[in-house]
């Protein structure tokens, strides 16, 4: 056998990949590639619905979770790997109409829940746009 072998990230607790931090579609294409199982396709469509919604979104890995933003504007959803869920954090989702249905510690977070056979729907694409017309989180 020649050439290298690919070597898979190591999936940290709850199946989250563990990829180095970096900017760009790259570091989150290897993210969502790496997602566990029926994930991926979430990761995947996540990714597609928040590229239609909002055409010049800024990516970004960092803590190991992929990170959506507009430039100058800061960052304004990340999602992360559970045993049982991917969870997408909307950084304002307080002020998303309706707002998201997970409440965080933190009053303007609030996050979806996205499980097995879960559809996202036109609602996660409204939340998107919602999103990134507010003023992002600067990290």
């Amino acid at each position: 056998m020649t050439g290298k072998a690919t070597r898979q990230p190591k999936l940290l607790s709850g199946g989250n990949p563990q990829i180095p931090k970096g900017d760009g579609d790259r570091p989150v294409q290897a993210y969502i590639a790496a997602m566990p199982g029926w994930k991926r396709a979430v990761g995947r469509r996540i990714d597609d619905l928040v590229v239609a919604a909002v055409p010049d979104v800024q990516k970004a890995v960092k803590w190991n979770s992929p990170f959506y933003g507009l430039e100058g504007q800061g960052w304004f959803l990340s999602l992360h790997c559970f045993t049982n869920y991917v969870k997408v954090t909307f950084f304002r989702g307080a002020s998303l109409r309706p707002a998201p249905p997970v409440e965080s510690k933190y009053a303007d977070v609030r996050y979806l829940h996205v499980h097995e056979g879960d559809e996202l729907d036109g609602q996660f694409s409204d939340w998107v746009k919602q999103a990134a017309a507010l003023p992002g989180e600067k990290m």
